[in-house]
């Protein structure tokens, strides 16, 4: 099974790095790409273990999400993220296990309500990947990616309460609230004490490579932590990966660089793995329906599908008016959304691996020892609504947000405030040099790096205007994109005279390492967008 899921590993991340190169959608060939060769005779079947997927794959995919996130766009919109996160979840639950238990034959609702619950959370990478190419605006963005956060936790902690319910347990409603608000709880209590004692001590160590390794291993111990103090792992690394990413400003430079390459490598490889697990497990579905009537099973998975689909909208039409209808501190403190974004907010609603982690964590049998009622036509259905929405909302959510108009802000605004913001900078940097060369003697021979440092910092400020200003298609190259073009050409005839002194023997190795840090640190001082 390892030697599969390593050969799964390696060909996701190829397929994921030829879908960037030539602009596809890497989670949606990933997925047709796995539901095609599922069937080649010969390879063995990779099934999906929910223990993998719940405790490894998706705690550092949460967590970089979190880190990635604003906490202040996340706090400013946090009526309409929980009325996503939480809410949409719920009812979803409740709407979609009514249909499943009035369709399929033999299910008690207990069971169909696990099908609701399973179904219920949305999987915003691929939609967020989509947004970010076609430039949907920052505040539906925020609630995809807030909504994506934490609508886990939700239905995850639903999916406990049906189970309990399925399977015998005794359950009741205020049953059901209170293990929700002990999961809510208790996951924050733990990501707040994790992150808060892993900032004090990557503090403390002031060693870059050090920093990174104990940051790659928070949202794991995070995750194991709180599912074993019976609070929710999702909200426990949500939380930690906000705390942290707000505290991220702090940290070392090289230590700030380090952490987002390695964090985006690791999102790279995980994403593409598991949107390629998806295709595969196909295969195995089929099997465990064997003697059902397909027709019966095709037009029950048709109307969860729809039903799926539809109650995303009948949820967020209601629940982004009717509050504004009613409350004028609602209309007075949020912009008017128009129709257009609210629909590409409901159609970005694509299923993913959680979906199918949490189906096949549906025990085989009872408490009374008898077997889960229509586990298996659960687990195809799930995998219908996860394949479909990635097919048919993913594929056609780009389409939509042309055709609607949607678009992304006006960056003239974050430019101008970036502009006024380094202007401000740029005059605290220029007070500080003036008290450093006041102290220093007329003959000090430090002066003219005092010169130089003054170019420098007003290389930022004038930079910073010029992107406010007409592009260099109208105004020719500005000076300082002539600057940072010419500077990046003696980058690049430094680091070649480096590499001929080590292939001629001249220098070792460990010089060239040294040399060639130092050449791309200066590189990365450059504005690539001006070379």
């Amino acid at each position: 099974m390892s030697a599969s899921l390593l050969l799964v590993a390696a060909v996701s991340l190829a397929i994921a790095a030829l879908c960037r190169h030539f602009g596809l959608s890497a989670p949606l060939v990933l997925v047709a790409v796995g539901l095609g060769i599922c069937w080649i005779p010969g390879l063995p079947d990779v099934g999906l273990d929910p223990e993998f997927v719940l405790f490894v794959i998706l705690p550092p995919l949460l967590y970089s999400a979190a880190q990635d996130s604003s906490y202040q766009e996340i706090r400013a919109n946090r009526r309409a993220i929980g009325l996503l996160a939480v809410g949409l979840p719920l009812f979803s639950t409740i709407l979609v296990g009514l249909v499943a238990w009035a369709r399929i034959p033999h299910v008690p609702l207990a069971a169909a309500l696990v099908l609701g619950a399973v179904v219920a959370p949305p999987d915003a990478v691929s939609a967020q990947a989509i947004g970010r190419r076609v430039g949907l605006p920052r505040r539906i963005m925020t609630l995809l990616g807030g909504e994506s956060l934490l609508n886990d936790a939700t239905a995850l902690t639903a999916l406990r309460v049906a189970l309990a319910a399925a399977i015998g347990a005794t359950t009741t409603v205020v049953n059901g609230v209170s293990m929700f608000l002990l999961a809510a709880v208790g996951g924050v209590a733990v990501g707040l004490a994790i992150g808060y004692l892993t900032a004090r001590v990557r503090d403390w160590l002031t060693d870059p490579t050090m920093e990174t390794a104990i940051g790659i291993m928070v949202p794991f111990g995070t995750y194991f932590i709180a599912e074993e103090l019976h609070s929710s792992g999702v909200i426990a690394v949500v939380t930690a990966g906000l705390f942290l990413g707000q505290r991220s400003v702090r940290l070392g430079y090289a230590t700030r660089m380090q952490d987002d390459a390695v964090r985006r490598s690791i999102d790279a490889i995980l994403e593409a793995f598991v949107f390629l697990l998806i295709g595969l497990q196909l295969p195995e579905l089929i099997r465990g329906l064997s003697g059902q009537s397909w027709t019966q099973i095709t037009i029950d998975a048709a109307i969860v599908l729809a039903v799926v689909i539809a109650v995303r909208f009948l949820w967020v039409f209601p629940a982004t008016y009717l509050p504004r209808v009613f409350s004028r501190k609602v209309r007075d403190a949020e912009p008017a959304p128009t129709p257009s974004a609210v629909f590409v907010v409901g159609w970005a609603g694509m299923r993913g691996v959680v979906s199918l982690a949490a189906a096949f964590s549906i025990p085989l049998y009872t408490d009374s020892g008898e077997p889960f009622p229509a586990r298996a036509e659960i687990l195809f259905l799930t995998f219908v609504v996860v394949v479909g929405t990635l097919l048919i909302q993913g594929t056609t959510l780009p389409w939509v947000i042309r055709r609607l108009g949607v678009t992304g802000d006006d960056p003239t605004e974050e430019l101008l405030a970036y502009a006024g913001a380094q202007d401000r900078a740029t005059r605290e940097a220029e007070n500080l040099l003036d008290r450093i060369e006041a102290e220093m003697a007329p003959d000090d021979v430090r002066r003219h790096q005092i010169g130089f440092l003054r170019k420098w910092v007003t290389t930022q400020r004038n930079t910073a205007w010029e992107d406010l200003g007409r592009g260099p298609e109208a105004i020719g190259e500005s000076p300082n994109a002539a600057g940072n073009r010419i500077r990046l050409k003696l980058v690049r005839v430094q680091r070649k005279v480096f590499i001929e002194e080590r292939d001629a023997g001249r220098i070792d190795d460990e010089v060239l390492r040294k040399a060639l840090r130092r050449l791309d640190f200066a590189e990365g001082l450059t504005d690539r967008d001006d070379t």
